[in-house]
């Protein structure tokens, strides 16, 4: 049997660290994250940067993922059937909700990233195609977790790592919020995952039923959720009754509809 190239696996271990992690990571977080001396990761940065896959910032010296990763990433992107027949979709979903949208499918363990609709304003804002993010944190990886076995188990076998104060952590809070995903078709993230960071999801079924992908609407807690109706903090379990603006609810749901329904799902 051929035994794996311990160089190339350690470069893709520096990538997954930066796609998956802060958008930029200084040489020691990155050498002691992956178990390397200094001078093995400084190696590693410096090939990858040559080859534009990773770009270091000039004044905190910190590295973060390069422009040639991206457009290599893109390529495979742009004849990803769910993100072609998503584009025109999720672009309604933002201008009409007036939020960054995002296109979600299972991936390593967690949720990859692989459209992602830009906020309808003037404020700066990152392109977050690429990146990954937990499955049991926030609402797109809840709606995978509830409609997709294979990320379900995942989920329960992975760290379930608390981000927030209101983090499910707990196996069985993590079953019945699923369950409850399940009831009502959709799922909710109020600062589980990010500290003022709220987002609502529903999931994407092909012509078998299957969920193949999820679409969620992100945005600051203030503007997706009723300033009176937050919930408070469980401790273990996450928030008690977070509530989301039904406008929203409908919306996500009827754009992740008109998904399935291009891909070959009937039902709708």
């Amino acid at each position: 049997m051929a035994k794996n190239i311990q160089s190339l696996e350690r470069a893709a271990a520096v990538l997954r660290l930066l796609a998956g992690g802060e958008r930029r990571l200084g040489l020691s977080d990155i050498a002691s994250s992956l178990g390397l001396a200094k001078g093995t990761a400084h190696g590693i940065l410096r090939t990858l940067q040559a080859e534009g896959f990773v770009e270091q910032d000039a004044t905190s010296g910190r590295y973060q993922l390069g422009a040639e990763l991206l457009r290599l990433g893109n390529s495979y992107l742009d004849v990803h059937e769910l993100r072609a027949r998503a584009l025109v979709w999720t672009d309604d979903l933002a201008r009409s909700s007036g939020e960054s949208v995002h296109l979600g499918v299972l991936h390593q363990g967690g949720v990859l990233i692989v459209h992602h609709v830009f906020r309808p304003d003037d404020s700066r804002q990152v392109l977050e195609v690429g990146a990954m993010q937990p499955l049991h944190s926030t609402a797109l990886g809840k709606v995978l977790c509830a409609f997709d076995p294979v990320a379900h188990n995942d989920a329960l076998e992975g760290q379930r790592r608390p981000f927030t104060a209101r983090t499910v952590t707990l196996p069985e809070s993590f079953e019945s919020e699923l369950a409850t995903v399940r009831e009502r078709g959709w799922a909710l993230d109020v600062e589980e995952t990010w500290e003022g960071v709220a987002a609502v999801a529903a999931p994407i079924r092909d012509r078998h039923g299957m969920a193949v992908g999820a679409i969620a609407v992100t945005g600051a807690t203030e503007r997706l959720c009723p300033p009176d109706d937050l919930g408070e903090d469980s401790g273990q379990g996450g928030a008690t009754g977070p509530q989301v603006r039904s406008d929203l609810v409908a919306a996500v749901r009827v754009c992740a509809r008109s998904v399935s329904r291009d891909i070959g799902n009937g039902r709708f």
